[in-house]
């Protein structure tokens, strides 16, 4: 019977992947359904009060908010460095350094497009780096494939933290069993979620330094001499493997030290800004390098499939004139975003102080015991809109190009709200069915228990692919995050595992999924003019995804046996 209802609990994901994968139908459309879906079965089978099931939703929709403000803050900043030519003067100060395609693709992909996610997350890298990347003379489906290959490790903390402080959080809120765990261990959940962080940081910064040795492997072997097979150009791309890995250890090392120090929000940005400062100086020199320089072949050569349409190239992608401002000045509004997010997220200034004391709380909503909470005051987005306030200023950007920056960011707001609410107001509904008239588990911790029945100690290998199978069917690692949260957690207590690196190991499986999300594929595409080849796209980055897959979950299950056998109860350790 445990088993029969794992499976009615498996409905709401196997709807999504349904819908989404196999019927192809839009998100806008698929998770409002999956919502649906997922009440219903909450009020027919689990027989949750119709006042749990509002309640719930109420909690999405406040949650919703919260990261639609998010995407505001950051594309509006993105659009405003793009109308005062910071971007372009950006890009500039990238474009010279190497002509070895590998050094560009590893230092504007890799690092800079990291940076950018850590800054902006919801497919900023893909609107910067790809049509950057078709600039300089790459083919518009290599450079696709390029930002694709990277949107793995950077996208565990995303914007500024959001994917484990607003996915993983919400996941385990209003959960007696979270609460009881953490009240024993004598944790708040906030020192949980930096706990978790750690164990995103550590497991996605062992697995992601091989990422950019995997990037210039596929990208060789995919796009090289045509006269040779795909091994023998992958052979002569991954000569310069030195580079590489010097370049994911310029970036994982950072990253992982900001997880185990700073907490959740500065890794990927302080990786990228680390990253640059030390993998360009060793570009410029050549050191690390081989003699031979890797190029495509001929444009001339290209096929048709590895070019955008005419209509959209190059036209699409133009070269930028000389841009107005230093690169110094182009630089600042991001180094004044990562020193403001640094002084109000150290816990011995009085500034996160002060912002968390503006606190908006509705307790007992509908008359349940779920409380809705948000701090407007200390969510990112309040720094984003400072800074760009002191853009407009220091920029000396016109009323009428400010216009333009904030009416270019409602298309993407009304394009992004109805999928992203409607997975978030499923995971609420999905994540509140403790309180049920079935004498049921919440569905998450049945679904936990039914897989813990039929995988039992070999789960810490299999967390990541829950957390890989969220992000490809949902589009977001905040999302899946949100939505296997309380499954991870279940699971982890009922195998005896540590819940902080059970959730590690979803973290780093949601991050993988990036890369092969229809989301970020669909906008790495019209970046560049690319329309309908998502299947193409798919079939070219699932094995170095498989591959991130593979290495996260052999590591946890090293990792967790070592814990199991220095422990004797789950913990956060």
């Amino acid at each position: 019977m445990r088993l029969l209802y794992a499976l009615v609990a498996l409905l709401p994901i196997a709807t999504v992947f349904s819908l989404l994968v196999v019927a192809k139908r839009p998100a806008n459309q698929v998770m409002p359904i999956t919502y649906l879906v997922t009440v219903g079965i909450a009020l027919g089978v689990w027989r949750v009060p119709w006042a749990w099931v509002a309640a719930a939703s109420l909690k999405g929709i406040v949650a919703t908010a919260e990261i639609l403000y998010i995407v505001f803050g950051a594309i509006l900043l993105l659009n405003t460095l793009q109308v005062s030519g910071a971007i372009a003067a950006i890009r500039q100060s990238l474009l010279d350094i190497s002509r070895d395609r590998r050094v560009q693709m590893i230092i504007i992909a890799w690092l800079f497009g990291s940076f950018i996610e850590g800054a902006a997350g919801f497919g900023s890298p893909a609107v910067i780096t790809a049509p950057l990347l078709v600039a300089i003379g790459f083919p518009a489906l290599a450079a696709v494939i390029t930002l694709l290959l990277i949107q793995s490790t950077p996208a565990s903390f995303g914007a500024v933290g959001t994917p484990i402080l607003i996915g993983i959080d919400l996941g385990l809120a209003d959960v007696p069993a979270v609460q009881q765990l953490l009240q024993t261990q004598g944790l708040t959940q906030t020192e949980a979620l930096a706990r978790v962080g750690q164990w995103a940081g550590l497991l996605n910064g062992l697995v992601g330094t091989l990422v950019p040795l995997m990037l210039i492997g596929v990208v060789t072997a995919q796009f090289g001499d045509r006269a040779q097979s795909p091994w023998r150009s992958a052979i002569a791309g991954l000569s310069a493997w030195k580079f590489a890995l010097f370049a994911g250890a310029a970036f994982t090392v950072p990253y992982t030290l900001t997880a185990l120090w700073l907490g959740p929000e500065f890794p990927t940005l302080i990786g990228g800004i680390v990253g640059l400062s030390l993998v360009i100086p060793v570009a410029r020199r050549g050191w690390l390098l081989p003699p031979t320089r890797w190029d495509f072949p001929p444009p001339a050569q290209w096929p048709d499939a590895w070019q955008a349409s005419p209509l959209t190239s190059p036209a699409a992608v133009p070269t930028s004139p000389p841009p107005p401002l230093s690169a110094r000045r182009a630089w600042l509004p991001y180094g004044l975003l990562g020193l403001f997010l640094l002084l109000t997220r150290l816990r011995f200034l009085p500034l996160r102080h002060w912002l968390q004391s503006v606190t908006l709380t509705w307790s007992n909503l509908l008359g349940t015991d779920l409380t809705v909470t948000t701090q407007p005051l200390f969510l990112p987005p309040t720094l984003f809109l400072v800074v760009v306030a002191l853009t407009v200023y220091l920029h000396r950007i016109p009323p009428k190009a400010m216009q333009r920056a904030i009416a270019d960011v409602v298309p993407i707001l009304r394009k992004t709200a109805l999928a992203l609410g409607g997975a978030i107001l499923t995971a609420r509904v999905f994540i509140n069915t403790g309180t049920n008239g079935a004498d049921l588990a919440s569905m998450p911790l049945t679904l936990a228990a039914g897989l813990t029945t039929l995988v039992g100690d070999l789960w810490p290998w299999f967390a990541p692919w829950l957390g890989l199978l969220g992000t490809f069917v949902g589009g977001s690692v905040t999302v899946s995050n949100m939505m296997f949260a309380l499954v991870q957690f279940g699971v982890a207590t009922q195998g005896g595992f540590s819940p902080a690196m059970i959730l590690g190991l979803q973290c780093a499986g949601a991050a993988a999924g990036n890369s092969i999300n229809s989301v970020t594929m669909v906008a790495a595409e019209a970046s560049v003019g690319l329309a309908g080849c998502e299947g193409r796209l798919l079939r070219r980055v699932l094995l170095p995804t498989l591959a991130y897959g593979v290495l996260a979950g052999s590591l946890g299950m090293g990792i967790a046996f070592w814990l199991l056998s220095s422990a004797s109860s789950p913990s956060f350790p």
